[in-house]
């Protein structure tokens, strides 16, 4: 049996961070949750640079005998990698982050955590804590000394036992479990347990598609006030052969949070960051070479242009000056052509699911205006009515909930009409907006 995963993933700042020092990353076969610390001590880089690390195993293709030792070898090395920017700048000093991974082989997954970010698997209903806290307040929970319920506002209950900071050498926790068609694997940053409980957790996540989900989890924390970045990470375990050919199991991963962030990993030049399926709208990409990963460098234009015989009798100084005068132009020309042709590609990538005459849209393009000429084109204006839909439904897809691509954008619609659906229930579920009432 051949077991696949189908995964989403998004990072907030939050309400209250200046920044988001937070990474996630969700992959075919790799989930990995990343939640750095240290301030002004750069702990976003810390959370980068753990991601990164611990994506590259993905890319090795380990041995089912390999994964758990690989697992524990990458939290290592994202140590030395941490350790390795720390020594290049002591003002760093400090920084470090938490470790939440989970590898899948077939039926079989393996899980690597150090610190507070946790893990879940929703299996036929129940919700279920994979990982244990490194904090000084699980510790007292253990030990008998509070309750949960106690730790959940105690004041010192952001205090880690554990992290991976380069520094001090680390004991990751190390498992492997069984993986079930139907599981769903959550991977999230205290930014969201802090703010939802786990009865809440579960009722999320028993309904819709992974965007979805990570979608409403993150609305619900920000609804809550989101005092820290919330990074969310969900994936369902579904079986290969019955799943419909409009999904695909050799997707590039998706990277959000720190490690996402083109100024963060411009920090850390030393470290392969995965290529990432989303592009980020701030940095228009050219298309990737052949055989090549995407970047966003423009190439440098060279021409070297013979004179024409009108120029033959300047003297040599003119010549050059000629030259270089042509050779500009035409680099300038061929530059503006590239930089069009860079958007042009660009604007084709971005979908969305917005709003088109109080209905459910689905968009290609980005949201808003550029001197007055749109940056969209309607390309489907769904049945669903957004007044139908619940209150965090509305906010969101009022604002325009950023899609992959197309089929993920159709995705994203359909789960939202499903959802307006549920609210004509004669139990709807909670935010539905109130039935009218006729007089």
């Amino acid at each position: 049996m051949t077991l696949a995963l189908r995964f989403s993933a998004r990072s907030d700042v939050g309400l209250v961070r200046q920044g988001n020092e937070d990474s996630g990353y969700a992959g075919p076969r790799l989930l990995v949750v990343a939640d750095g610390m240290g301030g002004h001590a750069a702990g976003e880089l810390a959370s980068a640079a753990a991601v990164a690390t611990l994506a590259e195993l993905e890319l090795s293709d380990p041995a089912p005998e390999e994964v758990l030792p690989g697992l524990a070898a990458a939290v290592e090395s994202a140590g030395v990698n941490i350790g390795q920017v720390v020594a290049d700048n002591p003002d760093f000093a400090g920084m470090g982050t938490t470790v939440t991974a989970l590898f899948w082989q077939g039926e079989r997954v393996a899980v690597v955590h150090v610190g507070d970010s946790r893990a879940y698997v929703l299996r036929e209903g129940e919700l279920g804590q994979i990982t244990h806290d490194h904090t000084y307040v699980q510790t007292l929970v253990d030990a008998g000394k509070i309750t949960a319920e106690d730790a959940a506002t105690h004041p010192r209950r952001s205090l880690l036992m554990r992290a991976v900071d380069g520094v001090q050498p680390v004991e990751a926790d190390l498992s492997v479990r069984e993986a079930r068609p139907g599981d769903r694997y959550l991977l999230c940053s205290d930014g969201l347990t802090g703010v939802v409980s786990d009865e809440e957790l579960a009722a999320i996540l028993a309904e819709g598609e992974p965007t979805g989900t990570v979608i409403s989890l993150v609305e619900l924390a920000l609804s809550r006030g989101a005092p820290d970045n919330v990074t969310v990470v969900v994936a369902d375990v579904l079986i290969g052969e019955e799943v419909g050919a409009e999904y695909r199991f050799d997707l590039e991963p998706v990277v959000v949070g720190a490690a996402g962030d083109p100024r963060v990993r411009a920090q850390l030049p030393l470290v392969h960051f995965p290529d990432d399926a989303a592009p980020d709208p701030n940095r228009p990409e050219r298309p990737p070479p052949a055989g090549g990963p995407p970047t966003s460098e423009i190439p440098a234009v060279r021409a070297d242009i013979p004179l024409s015989a009108g120029a033959t009798g300047l003297s040599p100084r003119s010549r050059r000056i000629v030259r270089w005068a042509l050779a500009s132009a035409i680099g300038l020309v061929l530059l503006l052509a590239s930089i069009a042709g860079l958007g042009a590609w660009w604007w084709s990538n971005q979908w969305y699911v917005g709003v088109q005459d109080g209905r459910v849209a689905v968009f290609q393009g980005v949201s808003g205006t550029i001197a007055g000429i749109p940056m969209q084109s309607l390309e489907q204006e769904t049945d669903t009515m957004v007044a139908s839909l619940p209150t965090f439904d509305v906010e969101v897809v009022t604002r325009g909930i950023v899609a992959a691509d197309e089929a993920d954008a159709q995705r994203i619609a359909g789960e939202l009409s499903a959802r307006a659906l549920e609210c004509e229930q004669p139990r709807p579920p909670a935010g539905c907006p109130a039935p009218s009432v006729n007089p």
